[in-house]
């Protein structure tokens, strides 16, 4: 019954809402009778529910709100979702006032069915609001997973998948059609990097004689990314918490169904892990002394300052699912969005694959030292964060107190969207946005070019208190993965089929169809793993 009512209210809503003329104003802040500050620009809301019927009706909501800024001109704008104003950003210059002059106000998450869900109850780093378990748990990811010694100390897994790579491409261009589906193979060179970086494996069941992933590796992946598209998708429960229940989007059960995946298979590993390092830790058995063998060693061994296990079966178990989804995302989409830009326009493929035959030469393979010379092929990378990021926005700021951002009063407990679409694609600031040139991120008296942006033209790893803490892994794995596949085989679109097409996802902003390409060997047989 309960169900039923709500149901009946949310369709009147939206009767209302049919006969509602959306209309754009400059909201004002009152004290004493007296106008104060105003809130940035934007649509007129409902009473009470604000603008959730448009957020409703106008799907998907992140386009409906890039339609709202373009029409009203603005690069910050306030619209308010229940009792929470939301502020979308696409302005660099605001996009720093919020990451570095206010960086300590806005440097909390709100919370939501899905972060709840995902951080196993706000236990990790990224989802979680600002708090002492937040601070925590980022000391342990800062100090002790992604530490210049770490990285170092995980070169050669980095380096098996990065050869993995090529073995699964090569096999899939031996075949009669010699077609390659380009997304299966970066999303699955991340799954490995990280399975390998975090359990020493790459498969958690049978491995495949051609390098490729099974069934359970490419079921893995696909609750990984699902988790990535629902974890902030405006969904409605988030603004009214009593609607949760009702999982009126259907978001709740996708995203639990998602977990319970991953969990089915992190969980034995982390579990028999737990038992096994903790039992030799409170023994004299000689296996006590043995060194960490991957990332969850690590995890599994720190210790308190009474030397007793720093984190807890849960903490472990939530932030290795973190730090997977944090890791197969941008590599593989950035990628994937990259070689289809290249191949359709042959002349960047063909400077790329000169600079590798310059930098690298053909008598083997490219390897993580080469990486600081490979100006052109992180130029492309940098070029497909700017154009196609993984998601039109970054994960929400939430303001700890009130604040005066770009002019505009911004109360506490809104939630600051920086656009990476906005950002990257703001005609303000790029000549001729949406073109892929690699070019433009070549300056006068460059030296090396780099993949983080810290003055937030476009977002790559962003920056501040909740800035991505591994930027170097995250740069290694996409410019291995770029840099691997192009000097390899060369690449064209599939026979009878003139150019890539490069449309976005109805529901996101990922290609909308998987990218296959024909591929041949272009380097000497012995090369090839």
């Amino acid at each position: 019954m309960f169900s039923t009512i709500s149901l009946a209210l949310l369709f009147i809503v939206l009767i209302f809402f049919l006969i509602h003329m959306t209309k754009f104003k400059f909201s004002t802040i009152h004290k004493n009778g007296r106008s104060v500050l105003q809130l940035p620009p934007g649509p007129a809301p409902w009473p009470i529910i604000g603008c959730v019927p448009e957020m409703l009706s106008q799907k998907p909501t992140f386009r409906w709100i890039h339609r709202l800024m373009k029409e009203m001109d603005t690069d910050i704008a306030c619209i308010r979702l229940g009792n929470v104003h939301v502020i979308p950003v696409t302005c660099p210059n605001i996009a720093r006032e919020f990451l570095k002059k206010h960086d300590a106000t806005f440097s909390s998450r709100p919370t939501s069915m899905a972060t709840r869900t995902c951080g196993g109850g706000f236990l990790t780093t990224i989802l979680s609001p600002y708090g002492d378990q937040w601070m925590k748990m980022r000391r342990v990811l800062v100090s002790e997973i992604i530490s210049p010694a770490r990285h170092h100390w995980l070169k050669d897994k980095r380096t098996e998948e990065a050869d993995n790579l090529v073995k699964y491409i090569y096999n899939q261009s031996k075949s009669s059609s010699r077609i390659v589906n380009v997304r299966t193979a970066t999303r699955q060179y991340t799954g490995n990097v990280i399975r390998k970086l975090m359990f020493s494996k790459r498969y958690f069941g049978e491995e495949r004689a051609d390098g490729g992933p099974t069934i359970a590796e490419e079921e893995h992946i696909e609750a990984i990314f699902t988790i990535l598209k629902y974890v902030y998708a405006f969904c409605i429960s988030d603004y009214f918490p009593w609607l949760a229940r009702l999982d009126l989007d259907g978001h709740e059960k996708l995203v639990k169904e998602a977990i319970r995946t991953v969990n089915n298979y992190h969980d034995p590993i982390i579990d028999a892990r737990i038992g096994k390092r903790r039992r030799f830790g409170n023994s004299n058995e000689e296996s006590a002394s043995d060194d960490p063998h991957d990332l969850l060693d690590v995890l599994v061994t720190l210790k308190d300052s009474e030397g007793k296990p720093l984190l807890t079966p849960e903490e472990i178990k939530a932030q290795v699912t973190e730090i997977m989804f944090a890791t197969v995302d941008n590599p593989s989409n950035e990628v994937e969005w990259a070689m289809a830009e290249m191949i359709n326009q042959p002349e960047i493929l063909k400077t790329a694959t000169e600079e590798l035959d310059r930098v690298v030469g053909k008598e083997r393979l490219v390897e993580e030292c080469d990486i600081p010379h490979l100006n052109y092929i992180k130029a492309c990378i940098r070029e497909a964060f700017r154009l196609h990021p993984i998601v039109p926005f970054n994960p929400p700021h939430m303001a700890m107190s009130d604040a005066i951002v770009a002019g505009y009063f911004i109360p506490k407990g809104s939630h600051v969207l920086l656009s990476r679409l906005g950002l990257g694609r703001n005609p303000k600031v790029w000549n001729k946005p949406l073109e892929f040139r690699p070019e433009r991120h070549f300056t006068s008296g460059f030296t090396e070019v780099h993949l983080t942006e810290p003055d937030l033209r476009f977002i790559s790893f962003s920056t501040g208190r909740r800035g991505c803490v591994a930027p170097k892994l995250g740069t290694t794995m996409t410019v291995m993965l770029l840099a691997r596949m192009v000097q390899g085989f060369d690449w064209k679109a599939p026979p009878n089929v003139t150019s890539i097409i490069l449309d976005e996802s109805p529901e996101n902003v990922s290609l909308a169809h998987p990218l296959v390409a024909y591929a041949e060997l272009r380097l000497p047989l012995h090369l090839y793993p």
